[in-house]
């Protein structure tokens, strides 16, 4: 009779276990190095034996693959970046209830519902990405004029029956180092497309996460976000726990394309690249709380973007813009509330800007509500400051219920 769990110190033994159905956990001991593409039956479980288990896959291919029921816990995976650590098998029919439970990879975690699976849930609690590159993975989610990369985090319900649901829990999730961004998006969730199958998600809390598209210059049609829930995403709550930080061309810190009913920053939200916005909208939020600065640096780089979709209730501590292009808050949708705690205040004059996959000329303007864009009610203490020569604080085009700001509204051209 085959014993239900097993000790494993060899690339050898691990190889045998895998292939071994009887086997329902499998215990890795120490670090194996040169291991091949592994495969966990369904229903296993792979874990570490203690602080130094790893699995050392050999370079050039893809790591470990996920079917049904299967758990990875405390271990170290580590693939080349530019493969993927962790992936699923899709020619099976369920994911049954995926686990990931403090891991580490070197390499992207893609969970993809496609071909054969229909059905599933996915847990994560605890996964450190420390380095990946996803810009290779040609699948990418299209709209508004623009492709998106994939994530070092991916999980995505690509069937476009819009029966399939596939359920998540996803906490403790980090990516890349302030001097190593993974490379293209951070955190991936999403549905099928604007219809189709569906991705619902309880939670998403994620840790500190630095992420860099290294989109080439003149690419408007292209985007990665740091964290982003894409169409058809439906999450319940995000919170990003620590700083959010991008670093390229067109990469967004947050986005939403999807329906978020409460989401909340608690860390610093920072863009260095150009066109890179703090956070965009394109779906539905019900409740936004930044409760740390946004600040973006590159141009056309804007704080907060409501360009489709509609946000009800939007609380910020403060936005800075530092380029030409760069607008503070910009509504372009009717929205419900808004307020910023501690200021509004933009450096730049006017300059180029990617708006839905098109390049325009922008103003540095802190506040702008745009034709068909609308306000119930605006409150900003603080004041309203613009810096760069003929740059308007404000610019009203759109209507705004009630609009008090406290601290005064001020253009300090070449100052």
């Amino acid at each position: 009779m085959t014993a239900p769990s097993i000790v494993v110190s060899s690339v050898a033994e691990l190889v045998r276990a895998m292939q071994d159905t009887g086997i329902r956990q499998i215990v890795v001991s120490g670090e194996l190095t040169d291991v091949p593409t592994l495969r966990l039956s369904p229903g296993q479980v792979l874990q570490g034996h203690d602080d130094d288990a790893a699995l050392i896959f050999a370079t050039g291919i893809d790591g470990l693959q996920l079917t049904t029921d299967n758990e990875v816990h405390d271990l170290h995976l580590v693939a080349s970046p530019d493969r993927r650590a962790i992936h699923n098998d899709t020619q099976v029919e369920s994911l049954g209830r995926l686990v990931l439970g403090e891991v580490t990879t070197i390499g992207q975690v893609q969970i993809l519902a496609r071909d054969k699976v229909h059905s599933g849930h996915v847990e994560v609690a605890g996964l450190d990405i420390v380095n990946a590159d996803a810009r290779a993975q040609a699948d990418r989610p299209q709209g508004f004029g623009v492709h998106v990369l994939q994530g070092a985090f991916t999980l995505w319900n690509m069937q476009a029956d819009a029966k399939v649901v596939i359920s998540a829990r996803l906490i403790g999730l980090s990516a890349g180092r302030p001097a190593a961004p993974v490379l293209g998006s951070g955190i991936f969730v999403s549905g099928a497309g604007f219809e189709g199958g569906r991705l619902t998600v309880s939670l998403l809390e994620t840790g500190e996460i630095h992420s860099d598209g290294r989109i080439p210059p003149g690419t408007p049609d292209m985007i990665t976000g740091g964290v982003f829930t894409v169409f058809n995403a439906f999450v319940d709550t995000v919170r990003n726990l620590a700083p959010v930080v991008t670093y390229g061309q067109n990469d967004m810190v947050l986005d939403n394309w999807g329906s978020v009913d409460h989401w909340v920053a608690e860390e610093k939200i920072t863009s260095y690249g150009p066109s890179g916005i703090g956070f965009v909208n394109f779906g539905l939020v019900n409740e936004l709380e930044v409760e740390a600065p946004i600040e973006t640096f590159g141009q056309g780089a804007r704080g907060f973007n409501v360009y489709a979709g509609t946000v009800n209730r939007a609380v910020f501590d403060r936005i800075t813009t530092h380029a030409d292009g760069a607008v503070g808050i910009q509504i372009s949708q009717p929205i419900g509330y808004l307020s910023v705690r501690r200021g509004l205040e933009t450096f730049g004059g006017t300059g180029d800007s990617l708006v839905k996959g098109v390049v325009l000329k922008l103003s540095a303007i802190a506040l702008s509500v745009k034709p068909g864009g609308s306000a119930r009610e605006i409150d900003i203490d603080g004041g309203v400051t613009t810096h760069g020569d003929g740059v308007a604080p404000l610019e009203m085009l759109g209507v705004v219920g009630r609009l008090s700001i406290e601290g005064g509204i001020s253009a300090k051209q070449g100052h």
